[in-house]
């Protein structure tokens, strides 16, 4: 030991102290909370008290602004909206006589009865001081070294009532058997003194460097008291009334000094419904004030052609299909543009649905339009196009970047003298030298590749035209209404008829020659497999290619009386085309690629897919990349052939092979990633999510669309006096990225 523990007796308080009753632990009576409802104030200066700079926080220091500048914290409203990351619970507290016997942090409260120096046997040992503090049940220590042994002397007075939050351990000498060395603590100074650090729900805030959690919570304290009362409330009385809503200004104090779990579930659910609540009224605001701006084209839908494609298809559309199909209608009839999302999993039907709908286009006198992402998924939307219009006197071209100067010319002529009625093709569509006749009709697959621009390029090729925008990547319903909000969703939710649920195994490398003796074995039934190698980066490296490269050397040998070939992003887009239709035409048995393969590969006949360090790949990937297999009549499969590292790899092999539901795993891959990662560039010019949660606030957000939705049709440009607050507070949440007409 360094010191000695007995320093004398100590002089306690008597048992009629407040402090010297049973010795059991005491839970603080959880107040009620009261939510008022005063109506939404209607005076739009008072939104300018946000834009105070935070230097107006009385007492704050330049080091101090610097600080807080580094947090993204630079006026006021930052401050106030600084939300918590999360919360200890020190509301339980317990006697000093009961403390120390678990592990975990303990909240006690006592009075100060005494200082202890300890003497140090080693010269250069740190100092030591003891607080002793007392509550009838028994004493604590407090011991401090160093530094802030000083502190404690002259911050803790003999008598001060203090609270302490820390890890109590039991000792077997000295007067004090409890004693903490860390731990939190305030001073009681008298009765209506407010607990900030210990003995309540205490917040924790995102800190940067050399900015103390104690110091920013003191901060936000003060911040939240002297300034939180005085905020605005945007949101109107009846939906505050009826969502039970807290009052803005109370929300705000409750977030960041609750006074009960029950108070900050109120003030956080308050704070979460009006950030999805003006990030929806923005989307649907926005979507309103486009289709007021240039009226659309009323299409007809009830042609001959229509009707003569649908009978000639070999097989029925699903109830999904129809569904969708008949939203996509009705859209069309619509004097406004149309803006919709078509939502379907990989093989679920959705370029048949987008063929139908260019084919009301062209009976209508227009032409039609649809980009996609790459040269081979271009060309597989032209070969299954082209089949559906060939009897229908529908022409079909196809546009791509590597195209025979005489061929493009060709086709670029066509285009703009309207003899072409649909256009396929990649981003080649969007370049200067392609003009159209009449364009009324646009879809974009796979639109997540593409960037806004690149999508509002095409569509202005014509004049107020339909849009339908396609993925066959499923998106969790939060993310497609945060992501996608001012586009009305469609969801193709079931496959064809008859289409086998895709057999998914994991594998490494102990299980690979049963693996391969397996894919000979589908090999002799006459199917074919594709081996996918992974990127590490959207450019592929040359090591990553080699992977591909030694694999196919690797597998030429293994599988010696079969045909493989080789796929990858460094081939020439003619190349490319050459040994995808080969492989589709079974002179090739076993194609080896890089991610290339992702989208718009059709080969009903290749029924096994091995996927090469299947932990690299994200979930989304994974799904894509499965679903090349399974759109033929044979059963197939998928191998995952990996050795995850980390919780969240394994977790995603494991969701893959649990389940073939695109929905389902677009869901785990929102728990995994989060929706950030998800969405990537296309959150751009959306309103930031401070507090609200995309997986777990799903109902709030789905609550926030409908009553953003019920007020847009009320009152489609917020022009009612009393949404003047509101109006302008949407405005500002967009940061000037959306445009109203003018009020008055």
């Amino acid at each position: 030991m360094l010191y000695d523990e007995r320093q004398g007796e100590f002089d306690l308080p008597g048992e009629d102290s407040p402090w010297a009753d049973s010795g059991e632990d005491d839970l603080p009576p959880v107040p009620e909370v009261s939510i008022s409802y005063p109506p939404a104030d209607l005076d739009i200066e008072r939104l300018a008290g946000a834009d105070a700079p935070i230097t107006s926080v009385a007492r704050i220091s330049e080091k101090r602004v610097e600080l807080l500048r580094k947090l993204g914290v630079t006026t006021l409203g930052d401050c106030l909206e600084n939300y918590p990351r999360d919360y200890l619970d020190r509301t339980r507290m317990t006697r000093i006589g009961s403390a120390g016997a678990a592990d975990d942090a303990e909240t006690v409260q006592g009075r100060v009865v005494r200082h202890v120096d300890v003497p140090v046997r080693r010269a250069k040992a740190p100092k030591v001081t003891k607080v002793i503090i007392y509550d009838g049940t028994a004493l604590a220590a407090l011991v401090g070294f160093g530094r802030r042994a000083g502190y404690l002397k002259v911050s803790l007075h003999v008598d001060d009532v203090v609270v302490v939050t820390g890890k109590f351990k039991r000792s077997q000498r000295g007067e004090a058997r409890i004693e903490a060395t860390t731990f939190e603590y305030e001073v009681l100074s008298d009765e209506d003194a407010e607990l900030v650090h210990t003995g309540r729900l205490v917040p924790v805030y995102r800190l940067t460097a050399d900015m103390p959690q104690r110091a920013l919570r003191t901060f936000m304290a003060r911040v939240a008291n002297a300034h939180g009362p005085n905020v605005p409330e945007a949101l109107p009385e009846d939906l505050r009334r009826r969502r039970g809503l807290m009052h803005r200004p109370q929300a705000i104090r409750q977030i960041h000094l609750p006074e009960s779990s029950e108070a900050l579930r109120l003030a956080r659910e308050r704070l979460v419904f009006e950030e999805f609540f003006l990030l929806q009224l923005g989307l649907l605001l926005r979507k309103e004030s486009n289709e007021a701006a240039q009226p659309g084209i009323a299409f007809r839908t009830d042609g001959d052609k229509a009707n003569r494609l649908r009978a000639a298809l070999p097989f029925q559309l699903t109830a999904a299909q129809e569904s969708s199909l008949a939203e996509i209608e009705a859209d069309m009839r619509r004097d406004a543009p149309m803006s919709r999302l078509l939502q379907g999993d990989v093989g679920s039907g959705k370029t048949i649905v987008a063929g139908i709908a260019l084919t009301h286009a062209v009976e209508n006198g227009l032409q039609g339009a649809i980009m996609a992402p790459t040269e081979i998924l271009a060309e597989q939307h032209y070969r299954t196009l082209s089949t559906l219009f060939e009897s229908m006197d529908i022409r079909a071209v196809l546009v791509k970047g590597d195209m025979p100067a005489a061929a493009r010319r060709e086709a670029t002529e066509m285009i703009a003298s309207g003899e072409a009625d649909v256009v396929v093709g990649t981003h080649a569509l969007i370049q200067d030298s392609v003009e159209f006749a009449d364009l009324g009709f646009v879809v974009t697959d796979e639109q997540h590749r593409f960037g806004v621009m690149q999508r509002a390029t095409l569509r202005s090729k014509g004049h107020a035209v339909d849009t339908l925008v396609m993925t066959a990547t499923p998106i969790p319903r939060t993310l497609a209404l945060t992501a996608y909000g001012d586009l009305t969703l469609s969801v193709i939710d079931e496959l064809p008829p008859g289409r086998k649920p895709i057999v998914t195994k994991q594998f490494t490398d102990s299980g690979r020659d049963h693996l391969y003796r397996f894919v000979e074995s589908q090999l002799k039934k006459g199917r074919q497999t594709y081996v996918i190698y992974p990127l590490i980066e959207e450019s592929e490296k040359l090591e990553d290619i080699q992977a591909a490269v030694e694999g196919h050397e690797q597998l030429s040998l293994r599988f010696a009386d079969w045909r493989v070939g080789l796929l990858h992003g460094r081939l020439r887009g003619d190349e490319k085309s050459d040994i995808m239709q080969r492989f589709h035409r079974h002179e090739i048995d076993v194609l080896v690629s890089t991610t290339v393969i992702e989208v718009g590969v059709d080969v009903p006949n290749a029924n096994v897919m091995v996927i090469e360090h299947a932990d690299r790949f994200g979930l989304a990937q994974l799904h894509q990349l499965r679903g090349r297999v399974g759109r033929g009549e044979h059963e197939s499969y998928c191998a995952l052939v990996g050795w995850p590292k980390s919780d969240d790899a394994r977790r995603r092999l494991d969701v893959m092979a649990a389940t073939t539901d695109g929905f389902v795993i677009a869901e785990e891959d929102l728990k995994i990633r989060g929706p950030g990662e998800i969405l990537g560039t296309r959150q751009a010019g959306l309103p930031d999510l401070k507090l609200a949660s995309l997986v777990t606030d799903i109902r709030v957000l789905e609550a926030a669309r409908e009553d953003a939705s019920a007020l847009v049709l009320a009152d489609p440009a917020l022009a009612s006096p009393s949404h003047a607050l509101l109006r302008e507070t949407v405005l500002r949440a967009w940061g000037g990225k959306l445009r109203l007409a003018s009020v008055g």
